[in-house]
C-alpha cells in the first residue's frame, strides 16, 4: 500500500529520491510499530523535514499528500497494539522475516539469519542495512553545525536519521531513537561516552576522518554528564549541569566535590539560616487536608485515605466546618441573624485553610517522630478547641520547642484566634451549638473543662479573646525575625544603585542569549526570563498580579476595564495614543487595593522604549510564547511555562511562577567563579517580591522619602518603612553629607569664601 501510495500521490510532487527517502521512514515506522511525529492533530513536517533531511517547505506544501499516508500508518500502529498476538501451532514452519542487522556487545556487525513469522509479509520488504553504503556525491559543503552534518552524510548516503539508528546503534547502547534523531534535529548534541562510541561508528561506516564529528563547535566531547554526577537521579543532574564549569571532568576530584559543595550551597538551596531550617522541616510533613473549594489540592492516590508522610484527610464533621467559615467570610453577605469584621478574598481564604490545616495537624501528629505532636485521633478534632487557653498554649510551646523562638506566626495565628473569638462579629462566638461536638482528650482537656465551656460558651470565648491578647502582646515582645527577606539580595540593596546592579542580570541574560535558529526553546526562556526581571523591574508588582497579566496583542481589541475589574486582572496592550506598551490594571486586582496610593482609581504605566524592552516584547509575542505554549491551552496570560507533553494549561501557578523566577536568578543572576557567568557576586536565590525592596530602597538611597518610594511599589509609605525599604543610618547620612557637601564643591579651589552673619 506505501509503495503504491507513493507511487501515485508523492511521486508527481517529489524527487525520486525524496519518494525513496519518504517510503522507506514510513516503511521504518511499521516496522517499528511507532506512531508519525505530529503537532496536535495534523503531521508535525518541520520535524519530519529536519529528522529526514529534506526542506521543509516543499513538504509543507504538499502536506495534504503526506497526511493521509501518515494517518494510515498510524491506525496501523494502533490497531496492531490493539490486536491480541496469534499463537503458533506446534509443528508450523516458520517463514523468512529479515530484520536490520544490530551491533552486539563487542561492537561488531551480526547478520541476523532470516527466520520465519508463519506467514509471508506484503508489500515491498524494508530495506536491508550495508556495512558501507556508497555516498551518491563524493564531496559536500561543510556544515556549520553537528545536526547539520549528521543529516547531510546521511542523506549523501541516500539514508534517513531512522535509518541509520537501526545500523549503528546496538541492543545493549542504551541509546532511545528519540535521542539519536534529537542530534539530527538539532535539539541536543553527544556528549556521554557511550554517545561518542556511536559517532565513532558512524564516522567508521561513511568513511569519514577519525574525530570528525568531535571536531564540529557544536558537539560537545566528554561532557560533564557523564562524569561522578552518575549516581545522582536526572532531575538533580539537569539542575546541577547548568552550573559546572565546561572542563569539569577534567579537574581533580576533591576540587569537583568542592565544585558540587558549592552549587548545592549558593545556588541551589541559598546558604541562609532560614533556608536550611526550612529544608529540614519541608521533610517532616505534618497536616490535615481540607476537602473544601478553597484548599489547594494535591494529587493522591484514590485509595489511600491518609498519606504515610503526616498529612490525613479532614474528617467529614471537620471539613463541614472549614466550609461553614469560608462562607461565613467569603460570601457578599453575612448569613442572617450574623455579623462580620472583614471578609476574606480568594488568596487569603486559601491562606487561612493551609493555616488551619497546619494549625490541627500539630495536634494528629504523632508524639513518637519528629513532628512530636500530641497524637489525637483525627475523628475529635473540632473548631471549638480553639476556645480553650490551654489547648493555644500548648501550640505555642510547641512552635517554640520546633524553631527555639517565637515569630510573628504565633502572633498572626492568636489574632485570628481572638478574631474568632470576639463579641459580635466572632464566627466561634456566634456558632455555640459547635460545642456539642467536644470530645475528651487526655492531657488536654477534660470532661469538667467540655461541660464548663457548654454551659457557658459566651463566658468561653471572652476567657479565650482576653487570653490570646494576653499572649499576643507577651510574645512580641521576644519574638525574632527568622527570615531575612534583604539576606539574598543584599549586595544588591548595599550598592549605590540598587536597580543599576539588579539591571546587569537582564544584561547577563541578553549576554548568555542562545541562537535562536539552533535551540528555539532555550532561546525562548532567555527571552522569557529578560521579560520577567525588566517588567518587574518597571512596574513593582506583586507576583500574583504579574503572572495574571492578560495581553493583548497589537490590532486586537483590549479588555474594557469593567472586564478587567470583574476578572480582577491587568493587562498589557499596545497603547496607539502613547505609541508604547501600556500596562492597565484596576485597583480591586491588587492586594492593598483599599490603600490612598489608588483612591479607587486604575493602575496605568507605559513602559519605556529602552534597553532592548520593545524588541524582546515584540519577539516574545510573535514567535516565543507559542513556541513554549505549544500544544497546550492558551491560558491568554502574558508570561507562559513551558509546556510538558503532558500539560494542558501554560498558565503559572504562585509556586511555578516563584520556581520560574528563582530558576533566573539561579543561572543569569549569581556569579559563579567556576564558570565566570553570571552578574552580582554574593547574590543568593530569590523569588519576585524581592525586587520590591530593591525599587523601594533605590528610591530611598536617592530622595530619602518614604512617600516616594512609596510610588513605585503602589503602596504607603508606612508599608515601605515597616516592610520593603532598607534605610540605613550611614545612607541617611549620606544624602545629608550629598547636600551639605553642595557649600564646599560651590567654592573654586584657590579662593576664599566669606559668609556674612
Amino acid at each position: 500500500m506505501i509503495a503504491a501510495y507513493c507511487e501515485k500521490r508523492l511521486a508527481p510532487v517529489f524527487s525520486s529520491q525524496d519518494v525513496e527517502l519518504l517510503r522507506g521512514h514510513l516503511v521504518d515506522l511499521l516496522e517499528r510499530n511507532e506512531y508519525p511525529t505530529y503537532r496536535g492533530s495534523r503531521l508535525d513536517v518541520r520535524a519530519l523535514a529536519e529528522g529526514l533531511g529534506l526542506d521543509s517547505q516543499s513538504l509543507m506544501a504538499a502536506r495534504s499528500n503526506l497526511q493521509p499516508i501518515f494517518d494510515a500508518v498510524a491506525r496501523s500502529v494502533t490497531e496492531s497494539t490493539l490486536r491480541p498476538k496469534s499463537k503458533r501451532k506446534r509443528g508450523s514452519s516458520e517463514g523468512t522475516h529479515e530484520h536490520a542487522p544490530r551491533y552486539s556487545g563487542n561492537n561488531r556487525r551480526r547478520l541476523s539469519e532470516p527466520h520465519s513469522v508463519g506467514h509471508k509479509r506484503r508489500g515491498k520488504p524494508p530495506r536491508p542495512v550495508v556495512e558501507f553504503p556508497e555516498p551518491l556525491q563524493p564531496t559536500w559543503v561543510e556544515p556549520s553545525n553537528f545536526g547539520a552534518a549528521l543529516r547531510l552524510h546521511s542523506k549523501r548516503h541516500a539514508e534517513t536519521v531512522y535509518h541509520l539508528y537501526n545500523a549503528v546503534v546496538g541492543v545493549d547502547d542504551d541509546v532511545k531513537r528519540s535521542t539519536f534523531v534529537g542530534w539530527g534535529r538539532r535539539i541536543s548534541v553527544p556528549g556521554s561516552p557511550t554517545s561518542l562510541k556511536i559517532l565513532r561508528r558512524i564516522e567508521h561506516r561513511y568513511c569519514l576522518p577519525e574525530g570528525y564529528f568531535s571536531g564540529i563547535s557544536e558537539a560537545v566531547v566528554e561532557s560533564p554528564v557523564s562524569c561522578e554526577l552518575d549516581e545522582m537521579t536526572p532531575a538533580e543532574r539537569r539542575r546541577l549541569v547548568w552550573h559546572l564549569p565546561d572542563d569539569f571532568r577534567q579537574r581533580p576530584r576533591t576540587e569537583q566535590d568542592e565544585i558540587l559543595s558549592w552549587v548545592r550551597n549558593v545556588i541551589i538551596s541559598g546558604s541562609t539560616d532560614y533556608r536550611r531550617y526550612q529544608a529540614a522541616t519541608l521533610r517532616q510533613r505534618y497536616a490535615v487536608r481540607f476537602n473544601c473549594a478553597a484548599s489547594p489540592r494535591r494529587k493522591v492516590p484514590a485509595t489511600r485515605s491518609s498519606d504515610p508522610s503526616g498529612i490525613v484527610d479532614a474528617p467529614k464533621r471537620l471539613n463541614d466546618e472549614m466550609a461553614e467559615l469560608l462562607r461565613f467570610k467569603t460570601s457578599t453577605f453575612a448569613a442572617f441573624g450574623q455579623q462580620r469584621n472583614g471578609v476574606w478574598g480568594t488568596e487569603t481564604a486559601s491562606q487561612k485553610v493551609e493555616h488551619f490545616g497546619l494549625w490541627f495537624g500539630a495536634f494528629t501528629a504523632s508524639p513518637e517522630n519528629e513532628v512530636q505532636g500530641f497524637g489525637v485521633d483525627p475523628e475529635v478534632l473540632t473548631f471549638a478547641l480553639m476556645v480553650f487557653p490551654q489547648v493555644w498554649d500548648w501550640y505555642l510551646q510547641w512552635r517554640e520547642r520546633r524553631r527555639g523562638f517565637y515569630t510573628r506566626w504565633e502572633v498572626d495565628m492568636l489574632v485570628l484566634a481572638a478574631a474568632l473569638c470576639r463579641e459580635e462579629t466572632g464566627w466561634l462566638r456566634q456558632t455555640p451549638r459547635i460545642a456539642s461536638r467536644l470530645q475528651e482528650i487526655e492531657g488536654l482537656i477534660s470532661e469538667q473543662d467540655i461541660a464548663d465551656v457548654q454551659g457557658d460558651w459566651a463566658s468561653a470565648c471572652d476567657r479565650m479573646f482576653k487570653h490570646a491578647r494576653s499572649r499576643i502582646k507577651e510574645i512580641e515582645r521576644v519574638a525574632k525575625i527568622h527570615r531575612d527577606p534583604f539576606e539574598p539580595i543584599m549586595p544588591v540593596l548595599e550598592a549605590r544603585s540598587p536597580v543599576g546592579g539588579y539591571r546587569k542580570i537582564t544584561e547577563e541574560i541578553l549576554l548568555r542569549m542562545p541562537d535562536e535558529k539552533r535551540h528555539r526553546r532555550a532561546a525562548a526562556e532567555a527571552v522569557r526570563s529578560f521579560l520577567l526581571l525588566r517588567i518587574g523591574l518597571h512596574t513593582g508588582l506583586r507576583q500574583k498580579n504579574l503572572r495574571e497579566l492578560l495581553l493583548c496583542k497589537p490590532g486586537d481589541l483590549p479588555t474594557s476595564e469593567r472586564k478587567l475589574e470583574d476578572a480582577k486582572r491587568g493587562e498589557l496592550r499596545w497603547s496607539t495614543r502613547d505609541r508604547g506598551w501600556e500596562i492597565l490594571i484596576p485597583s480591586v486586582a491588587f492586594k492593598n487595593a483599599n490603600s490612598s496610593f489608588f483612591g479607587s482609581k486604575p493602575f496605568r504605566l507605559i513602559l519605556p522604549d529602552l534597553g532592548r524592552l520593545y524588541e524582546m516584547i515584540e519577539a516574545w509575542i510573535d514567535r516565543h510564547r507559542s513556541r513554549l505554549i505549544g500544544p497546550a491551552g492558551d491560558p491568554g496570560t502574558f508570561f507562559v511555562k513551558t509546556a510538558k507533553i503532558t500539560s494542558t494549561n501554560a498558565a503559572y501557578s504562585q509556586n511555578t511562577f516563584f520556581e520560574a523566577w528563582r530558576t533566573v536568578i539561579q543561572r543569569y543572576g549569581i556569579y559563579n567563579p567556576w564558570t565566570g557567568r553570571g552578574a552580582i557576586e554574593g547574590l543568593l536565590p530569590h523569588g519576585p517580591h524581592n525586587v520590591r525592596d530593591v525599587l523601594a530602597t533605590h528610591i530611598l538611597k536617592q530622595t530619602g522619602s518614604y512617600e516616594q518610594a512609596s510610588y513605585p511599589i503602589q503602596d504607603t509609605p508606612e508599608m515601605v518603612a515597616k516592610h520593603y525599604g532598607r534605610f540605613l543610618p550611614q545612607d541617611k547620612a549620606e544624602i545629608a553629607a550629598r547636600i551639605l557637601n553642595q557649600v564646599w564643591e560651590a567654592a573654586s579651589p584657590g579662593k576664599t569664601c566669606i559668609y556674612q552673619n
